[in-house]
């Protein structure tokens, strides 16, 4: 995980108001987030330059051993193929999981002196709940991620592309994407990166937000000044 230097850490943390975006995936078995169960997690931070491009920087990813008394759809196994007997799996303890990959973004957050981490994902608020719900489970208090504001890609997809659906957008952007890798929380979180990056950084190019003036207003091109 590489560090940034101090432009890249004021830049980064005026960009989105002190939070850093940090993409998730979560793969599990079935909607609900109380009840079924957390099976893969990844997430992808970000660096960002002294202009205010974002790029992907590492992926940490888990298999997760399903809590006890969790729910398990077949049609949730059959959907994403994972094999929960595989001895490939290596999977892990939701609170290992989730420790480890909040060490890394708190790590993060601090060297770019952002205050919060800020969750983004596809259709969000499905990846925000299985995670808040497994951190309760797990009694970790040191959860980096906002309680109930995310980034969704499948919004700014509709917004920049016409679409929503993650394999499609990627198409339409000019991203390479399997189907065959999709549903992995490592190749979704990585895609969903990708897609987020060259969503942000489009607007940055087209000069929605000026590097030097954060109380800038995109939508009021006049200036009183």
């Amino acid at each position: 995980m590489s560090e940034p230097d101090i432009n890249e850490t004021t830049v980064f943390a005026s960009r989105f108001r002190g939070y850093m975006p940090v993409i998730i995936d979560v793969e599990t078995g079935g909607f609900n987030a109380a009840t079924d169960a957390l099976l893969e997690v990844a997430a992808v931070t970000l660096d960002m330059d002294d202009e205010g491009i974002i790029r992907p920087d590492a992926t940490i990813e888990f298999n997760i051993e399903p809590f006890e008394g969790a729910n398990i759809e077949q049609s949730a196994l059959d959907f994403t193929g994972i094999k929960l007997d595989c001895a490939l799996r290596k999977a892990v303890a939701e609170h290992h999981a989730l420790t480890e990959i909040f060490t890394a973004i708190r790590k993060k957050l601090k060297a770019y002196d952002c205050k919060r981490a800020i969750m983004v994902g596809h259709n969000a608020h499905f990846d925000l709940g299985f995670m808040h719900a497994a951190a309760e489970r797990c009694a970790i208090k040191r959860n980096p991620f906002h309680p109930f504001s995310c980034f969704d890609t499948a919004t700014l997809s509709g917004l920049a592309f016409g679409h929503t659906v993650l394999a499609k957008t990627c198409q339409i952007a000019g991203i390479e994407f399997s189907n065959r890798e999709a549903h992995s929380a490592a190749y979704d979180a990585q895609k969903t990166a990708e897609l987020f990056c060259l969503i942000i950084n489009k607007w940055q190019e087209l000069g929605g937000w000026p590097i030097i003036r954060e109380d800038f207003n995109p939508f009021n091109m006049s200036d009183s000044n």
